[in-house]
């Protein structure tokens, strides 16, 4: 169940508690009058069940109250009653399977901005991951994974093409290009001093690595696993299943491929930084391709499931 709080000037709460008592799937409606004093206007409570809170959330912005009052959600992580119960049962669809939209939309604009936090995360998981391609060290290649933000521009990525969100999709672009490129200047630095230091060498570099040697080796495997990582992750941050995009970031080698190129370059090997690059770019297309297909998927499903229990409600 979802939780919605809603700040509605007082001319327009009746319209609001018309709009909620005829949702499907919406449930322990409770108004206040007067309330809200900044904006001025009533607040409105109601639960309402997954699979309802996108269509309710787009006809509360289609009365304006996103411009007039305020629209709010959080998730409920337990609830005892008997009516919520009732309201999940008759919502059409399966809670899982909803997707919010405008919370996706929102979650994605927040973690495809280019901070200094995402550029620090970055940065970080590309010099542990240089670590691990040096020492072929397959742990610290794990670690560095899990550690990399870039599958939040990412997802912000296929979610502009899916909702046609230019500003999102630019955002989303240019925190994953200028994330990779400070992420990849700032280990070529690291390489270097690692190698001052005696710690990298390109003896390491050129080695067999049999733990990390596919890094910059590319091939149908690669592209394989990013489809498969890229729906995945899309899937778990559309049914808000945040466990499992831990397995979706140690499942793809972007960032140590990004590291493993920095580190061939400053070691002038080429080839291998190529191979690294081409190992980037591979995993980067099949996720764009594979989230962008899912969301469409889902959106399409979606509108069929609402179809059909619309043409089943009576006249």
């Amino acid at each position: 169940m979802l939780h919605l709080r809603l700040i509605t000037p007082a001319d327009t709460t009746d319209a609001v508690v018309r709009l909620i008592e005829r949702t499907v799937g919406a449930t322990h409606l409770a108004v206040m009058p007067g309330a809200a004093r900044d904006p001025a206007g009533d607040v409105v409570t109601c639960d309402v069940a997954r699979e309802a809170g996108d269509t309710l959330i787009r006809e509360l912005r289609t009365l304006g109250i996103d411009e007039t009052g305020s629209i709010a959600l959080e998730n409920i992580d337990l609830s005892l009653s008997s009516r919520a119960d009732r309201a999940e049962d008759e919502a059409p669809g399966e809670g899982s399977d909803a997707v919010l939209w405008e919370q996706l939309s929102d979650v994605t604009h927040e973690e495809s901005t280019l901070s200094v936090t995402y550029l620090a995360f970055l940065t970080i998981a590309t010099m542990i991951a240089a670590c691990g391609v040096v020492l072929d060290n397959a742990i610290l290649i794990v670690g560095a994974m899990a550690v990399g933000p870039e599958f939040g521009p990412l997802a912000g990525f296929c979610t502009a093409l899916v909702q046609r969100a230019p500003r999102l999709a630019m955002r989303s672009l240019i925190a994953l290009l200028a994330g990779f490129a400070v992420a990849m200047v700032v280990t070529v630095g690291f390489s270097f001093f690692m190698d001052a230091m005696d710690l990298f060498s390109d003896d390491a570099l050129k080695s067999d690595r049999p733990n990390t040697n596919f890094i910059y080796r590319p091939d149908w495997f690669s592209f394989v696993v990013a489809v498969l990582a890229g729906a995945a992750g899309t899937l778990s941050l559309t049914s808000a299943k945040s466990g499992a995009l831990v397995g979706v970031a140690i499942s793809v080698t972007t960032v140590p491929a990004a590291a493993n190129a920095a580190v061939a370059f400053s070691y002038a090997e080429y080839k291998q930084a190529w191979g690294s690059t081409e190992q980037l770019l591979l995993n980067l297309l099949g996720i764009i391709l594979a989230g962008t297909l899912t969301l469409l998927a889902q959106k399409f499903f979606w509108a069929r499931q609402h179809e059909r229990t619309a043409k089943k409600r009576p006249a």
